[in-house]
């Protein structure tokens, strides 16, 4: 009976902690612009600066699962589909309409149309793992999407730098990110979020890297070690670490849930902008943030009577 009741117990500590383990990686992912901006400035392309943060996340993730835990990198090769859709599907994907998209969009509307991830992760999950469409889910949505669009500070003239190839690659971009959600919790029914992670990673890398000059990403990077630390930094803090903890997260959160609360990223790096970077905090700014917190206490509001997702 003891260890059944430190089971229970433990048990119960992991699907109160799941939210805030998903709302923790949204925040290091919000951070990503401040290692981004000093590679950009070093010469590196968005492109260069994905595979750089995949390959070296990959090799970080590879070493460090041979030197402490090797089972975890097992897996059957049947299920390469799982990784193929995490790592290919989705970080690649969305990195390359992401990126694509800023050159036909603004920087605001590009990321609001990122952020039209959740819509499609609530879609997909009602068909894929039947996940009840509540008042409460909606409501959320609405909330955190408008907050999202108000942070970003999309309103008046900017509308007028819309393209239509610009908002169909966006969307992609959202599609490609929702796509983690819906292959990792399919994953998770059977490896170790660390196990995803990794391979993730590592089919990431070996796609993307084919594609962007490797030569040239060594010349800049052995032109100034200073950077050498922001690669690690963006590939370990913003990288390795959140999507651990997302992954380990999304075992008891729904991924309609999961995907809202990481509205948290934008807000992040809103407020890094105007704290770190000094750029202008308006009224709709703040009301965005205001907004994408409601939204997330009102997901949270019956976490700990609510049943957790069937991962079994």
């Amino acid at each position: 009976m003891g260890s059944t009741s430190i089971f229970k117990r433990r048990t119960v500590s992991e699907i109160r902690l799941a939210p805030f383990l998903i709302i923790l990686a949204a925040v290091c992912w919000g951070t990503i612009g401040i290692f981004t901006r000093e590679l950009q400035a070093a010469g590196f392309t968005s492109v260069q600066i994905t595979a750089a943060r995949c390959a070296v996340t990959a090799l970080c993730l590879v070493m460090g699962l041979l030197f402490t835990d090797r089972d975890k990198l097992k897996i059957v090769p049947k299920d390469i589909w799982m990784f193929i859709g995490t790592g290919l599907l989705s970080i690649v994907f969305f990195n390359i309409c992401y990126f694509t998209s800023i050159q036909y969009l603004t920087l605001s509307m590009a990321s609001v149309l990122l952020y039209t991830a959740p819509f499609f992760v609530m879609l997909m999950s009602l068909f894929l793992f039947h996940e009840k469409m509540t008042i409460q889910k909606g409501i959320a949505l609405i909330l955190a999407f408008s907050g999202c669009v108000l942070t970003a500070g999309i309103v008046g003239d900017q509308i007028n730098s819309i393209t239509e190839i610009g908002i169909l690659i966006g969307l992609g971009s959202g599609f490609g990110y929702a796509l983690y959600t819906i292959f990792g919790r399919v994953a998770l029914k059977k490896y170790h979020p660390i196990t995803i992670t990794t391979y993730t990673f590592l089919i990431a890398a070996i796609g993307i890297l084919p594609f962007c000059d490797v030569g040239n990403m060594v010349q800049l990077s052995l032109g100034n070690t200073g950077i050498l630390p922001y690669i690690l930094i963006l590939s370990i803090v913003c990288t390795v670490l959140p999507y651990f903890l997302y992954t380990k997260g999304l075992k008891h959160v729904e991924g309609g849930k999961a995907s809202v609360m990481a509205f948290v990223e934008p807000m992040v790096a809103t407020l890094i902008g105007i704290f770190l970077f000094h750029e202008q905090m308006t009224l709709l700014n703040m009301t965005g943030v205001v907004l994408i917190f409601a939204a997330i206490v009102l997901l949270n509001s019956r976490t700990r009577s609510s049943a957790p997702p069937d991962t079994s």
